[in-house]
């Protein structure tokens, strides 16, 4: 059976793990000191990465969940607690309620700003 994970990934893994244990071992954007043992693994990783070496590709954020829709999903939307989804765009609050658009919308559009305004309420 094929390694996974080849010697170069391996050198810089154990490398990054004894810099975590000496303490010097420091995540790349804020420069804070690494504690995590799983955050000094990522490193390593992401190092062998950078340099060519056997790794496997990285998985998706949030610690391998998937972002966006679930494969398979139709075009229409359904929330199975039946809760309405409100607008997490800026300015969709009473600066916004003022405003009126035509296109025969506009009671719809009355009835969802007084339902927002009122859980902001």
């Amino acid at each position: 059976m094929a390694r996974t994970y080849g010697e170069r990934a391996s050198k810089k893994v154990e490398r990054a793990m004894h810099k975590r244990k000496e303490g010097s071992l420091r995540s790349g954007r804020s420069g804070k000191k690494v504690t995590s043992r799983k955050q000094a693994i990522a490193i390593g990783l992401s190092e062998a990465r950078k340099e060519g070496g056997k790794v496997p590709g990285k998985r998706g954020s949030s610690g391998g969940r998937s972002s966006g829709r679930k494969k398979g999903s139709s075009g229409a939307t359904s929330n199975s607690r039946g809760s309405k989804k409100t607008s997490s765009r800026k300015g969709s609050s009473a600066s916004q309620a003022s405003k009126s658009s035509g296109g025969g919308r506009g009671k719809k559009k009355e009835g969802l700003i007084a339902r927002i305004i009122h859980t902001i309420v």
